[in-house]
Formats: C-alpha cells, structure tokens, sequence
C-alpha cells in the first residue's frame, strides 16, 4: 500500500509541477496505478488537468501559457527555481515597471532625456492628448542627486509646459531651499505629462501609459534620492496603491535608488499644517543625501 502524502508535500508537489507543466514538460515518470484506487486521487491532484472552454486560445507557445499564469499574481516575488533574481509582477490595475536600463554616462544624459522626449512626440496614446495644451515633460540638472516626481500638470503647468510652476510650484522651491539646495539642481517630473481634465487624479490606464516615458527618465538621470510627492506618485511608482501614512517615514528601496514619500505641495497649501510633517519626510531625503539643513529652514 502506498504512503499517502502529507498535505504540505501534495501542495509543494503539485505546485512544482504545475510549473514544468507550464513550461511544457507535461510528460513525467509515474508507474500504472488501478483506475478508481487512492493511489489515483493523490495523482490527479499532482497532476491537474487545465479546464478548456470554447473560447480558449490554442497553446502554441508553452512559455505563453506560463507568462499568462503569472500575470494573474497579485503584486509578489515570483519564485524563479532555475536560481536568476525574482520577477516582480504588477498589482491588478499597475503595468509591470520596465527592466532597469543599463547606466547612462553623464555627459550623454541630456542628449538622452532629448531621444525620450522625440519618442514620446506629440503623443496621442491615452484620452489626456484631447484637452492638454502642452505636454509638460520634465526639467532640471540630468545628472541630479534629487529627483521630485509629481501627478500630474496643472493649469499653469499646461500653459508653459514646465512642471511645478504655479503656487504648488512655488511652495516646491522653498522646500527645496529649506534642503540647501536649488531648484536647478534637481529634476522635476510627474506621473502624467498632460493636464488631467479639471486636475482630476490620472486613471490607471493614463497613468501606466505616460510613466513607462518617467521610469525612462529616471533610470537616465538615475538620482541617488527620488521623492514621491503625494499618494498618486507614490502609487505608480511603488506599484501599491496604500494610504500615504503607510509609506510616509521611511525610505524604500527603488530601482537601485532611494525613494522617500512626502506629502504634494498642494496639498500642503491646502493643510498648512502638515507642512512640519513634511519637512520630517525631506529631512531622511537630505540625511540619504549627506546633506545639513541650512541655519534657518
């Protein structure tokens, strides 16, 4: 009589190969057992057979089917058991961020940013084209230590086409200031690049199509701190969308880089009074920087 396996076994085995299974590897070893026994329970649970509908696609591509699978896994590590560095895969909603580019040299950053902004044309590719006057790219040093990523332009914005010129733009500077440095030392971006009708939030779909053109950018200028300001940032480049005091406080690892998360100057127009939590968010910016607050903040 054959040992029955525990439930954790069956679960770790069946998983396990489900995986070769989607590879293609669906012929594995296993001797004759009698048609209706336990024994052939146990193997029809290591090896599950697919539901078919009418409407499912033929498998021509095993591979396929295994990149399918796990795009149906929320936002999670995929194990990988041939040894290369986990996948991580997008939350329902959330585009996969693209694979990190290789290292620009400085020289060539500016002239790269400049090849983005001719691939990204006079873009039509979401619904934000049809009310937009200007497409607001980004600006600043292409080599900066400290890059500020935004959601969206607003109505000056779209007028001039720079980001964080407006009142929320203003206030942007002095926080800036208060870090000991210059505007023009950073680089500015946002999550969109066209003016959401009304300053509205930028839907799922406007937002994952205009940031693969940021994580472009970012990977280019490659600052050794990025400050997401406000939830929306903090959504689409985090992939999670969570409520801000989670993410507040602490630095998360991103792209190589340090990712920090602080309140949107507008915001801060509007509640003055979170402006000290704020200053705390900038303060773990500034000591990832190696940077002393001037005497007077």
């Amino acid at each position: 009589m054959p040992r029955a396996l525990d439930s954790a076994t069956r679960d770790a085995l069946a998983e396990r190969l489900r995986f070769y299974r989607d590879l293609g590897l669906s012929d594995f070893y296993r001797r004759p057992v009698e048609a209706g026994s336990a024994e052939t329970l146990e193997v029809a649970a290591l090896h599950p057979q697919p539901a078919t509908t009418d409407a499912e696609p033929a498998r021509g591509n095993a591979s396929d089917s295994a990149i399918a699978a796990q795009e149906s896994v929320p936002f999670a590590i995929q194990p990988n058991f041939f040894g290369e560095e986990p996948t991580i895969k997008p939350r329902k909603g959330f585009s996969a961020p693209p694979q990190i580019a290789a290292a620009v040299p400085v020289e060539e950053r500016a002239a790269a940013l400049q090849h983005i902004r001719e691939d990204l044309g006079d873009c039509t590719r979401c619904a934000l084209h049809k009310g937009r006057n200007t497409i607001v790219f980004g600006v600043g040093n292409p080599a900066a230590r400290l890059m500020f990523v935004g959601e969206g332009p607003g109505a000056d914005e779209d007028v001039q086409g720079l980001p964080f010129v407006g009142r929320a733009g203003q206030l942007l500077n002095n926080m800036i200031a208060a870090m000991g440095l210059k505007r023009e030392e950073c680089y500015i971006a946002n999550i969109v690049k066209c003016r959401p009708p009304g300053n509205r939030t930028p839907e799922p779909g406007e937002a994952n199509t205009c940031s693969a053109f940021l994580f472009r950018q970012i990977d280019v200028v490659r600052p050794q701190v990025l400050v997401a300001l406000g939830a929306t940032a903090a959504t689409y480049l985090l992939g999670a969308r969570q409520p801000l005091a989670g993410l507040r406080g602490r630095v998360h690892a991103f792209r190589g880089m340090s990712l920090i998360v602080t309140y949107h100057p507008a915001f801060l127009l509007r509640d003055p009074r979170q402006k000290k939590e704020a200053w705390a968010d900038l303060q773990i910016a500034m000591k990832e920087l190696g940077l002393k607050a001037p005497a007077k903040p």
